[in-house]
This record gives structure tokens, sequence and C-alpha cells, in this order.
């Protein structure tokens, strides 16, 4: 009988749980405070990158891009999420965001809940192309 695991395998959780302050990712392309947990990094015969991401609440991502496509998997909190000329969505648990590739777009926590979601994209970096000033974030106004 073959198996699909190798001995040795072992299971852990995707949750990133420690979500200490000094734990946090250094403040580089986002404001607020945000914690980045690698789960699984492209390579060999797997060509997809996961991670998972937690922001605080009014916390936001600059505007950046993906040379692949990016799909995003909201795992609990609520937050925003908004394409190059297009109106701003709420995105909220559950909720599954696909974005193709070179499509410049943001996301973020609300200012008042935090956000948690697992980013699935290609082996690329990430191209950083403008800050989201936190003027505009704070004049996100959805009903």
């Amino acid at each position: 009988m073959e198996w699909s695991q190798t001995p040795g395998y072992k299971l852990s959780s995707f949750l990133n749980t420690d979500l200490s302050i000094e734990k946090k990712a250094p403040n580089t392309h986002y404001i607020g405070n945000a914690w980045l947990n690698r789960i699984v990094i492209a390579e060999d015969d797997f060509a997809y990158n996961i991670t998972q991401a937690t922001f605080s609440a009014d916390s936001t991502l600059d505007w950046h891009k993906h040379s692949t496509g990016q799909v995003l998997i909201v795992i609990s909190g609520k937050g925003f999420y908004q394409e190059r000329g297009k109106e701003v969505i709420v995105l909220e648990e559950g909720a599954i965001v696909k974005c193709d590739k070179d499509t410049e777009h943001w996301h973020s926590s609300t200012p008042e809940h935090n956000i948690s979601y697992l980013a699935i994209y290609g082996a690329s970096e990430t191209i950083w192309t403008e800050k989201l000033s936190k003027q505009t974030y704070d004049q996100i106004n959805i009903d």
C-alpha cells in the first residue's frame, strides 16, 4: 500500500496565534499593525505562496499588484478591498476575492475590526505602486 505522505509528515495549524506586538511585520508598505505567517513558499513542484495575514483595526496595505493572480480568503474579521478605478468593497468572514495578474489593488481591515485572511499567489514579487494615505482610508464611507 502506498501513502501520499512521507514518514514524519507533521500537521500544524495555519493560524497565526501569536499576535504579540513584538512579532508584527515591519511597517514597510502599510499603516498600523500587521502579522504575516508564511504557510507555504512556492518552490519546485508547487507554484504558489500561501500567507496568513492579520491586520489590526484601522490598518491599511498600500497599493500594489502581482505578476500572477491572487486569491484572498477571509477567515475572520472585516476589511476593505479596492481595485484601481473601482469602488471599495467590504470583506467579511468567508469572502473570497480573485484579483487578476497586474491589477493594482489594496486591502485592509476596517477602522473598527481586525481582519485575517489567507493570500494565495504565484511565485513573484509584490510590486508596490503607491502609498495609500490615511486620509484616503479615513474617507471611506460604506453603508
